[in-house]
């Protein structure tokens, strides 16, 4: 990796946020936005109302929703964003058994995952191997159409092994940008990107070598 994952990071950023206006004249017309102040959000009802509590879940720090989508379509799809991140944030099957079709396709497939759902199982397994104590925060959630694009901040300690090197304790922080598209009631397809560059100079790791994080 090199400065173009950045690059692409702040793009898909970017193009992201103009995909959840397109169903309306501008964010007051065309979309809900809902934003976590302190751990509480500061937000109309309507538009907590979408967010599932239960504990456990994953809770997007941020949500903005297209409204043309309709209250239900809108409320699944968050559903489904949160049951999938917290899959990441937690490594539990059943979460991603819940967000993710059997059909699934991973349409940025690194070298050597498995297509499928069970790339997504692969993926954390093995990056859990390295960071036992990975967090996943829900940063940003956008909502639009048939797409979720979802900011992704990860957290946690290099206790375990990665390449055949024992971490030290060393703090892993670094972001990723996706974009599922939801089926009929599930999850049918993604496209991901990680920095995987700031990531890799934390564990201290070659960016030629293989990769233990999603990517």
């Amino acid at each position: 990796m090199h400065k173009l994952t950045r690059t692409v990071l702040v793009t898909a950023a970017a193009l992201a946020g103009a995909a959840a206006l397109t169903a309306g004249t501008g964010m007051a017309v065309g979309a809900m936005d809902y934003r976590g102040q302190a751990g509480e959000p500061s937000t109309p009802a309507s538009s907590r109302a979408l967010v599932d509590r239960t504990p456990g879940l994953v809770q997007p720090a941020a949500l903005t929703v297209d409204r043309s989508i309709g209250r239900r379509r809108a409320a699944q799809e968050v559903h489904l964003a949160q049951r999938l991140y917290t899959f990441w944030n937690t490594g539990e099957q059943k979460y991603l058994d819940a967000a993710v079709s059997p059909h699934f396709k991973d349409n940025t497939l690194p070298a050597g995952r498995p297509q499928g759902p069970t790339g997504p199982a692969f993926a954390s397994k093995n990056f859990r191997a390295a960071v036992p104590d990975l967090t996943c925060e829900l940063a940003d959630l956008l909502v639009a159409g048939d797409k979720i694009t979802a900011r992704l901040v990860f957290r946690g300690h290099f206790t375990g092994t990665f390449d055949g090197v024992r971490g030290k304790g060393q703090q892993v922080h670094f972001n990723a940008i996706d974009i599922q598209h939801v089926g009929t009631d599930k999850i049918v397809e993604d496209w991901h990107i990680e920095d995987n560059e700031t990531l890799l100079n934390q564990l201290g790791a070659s960016a030629a070598g293989p990769r233990t994080s999603r990517s």
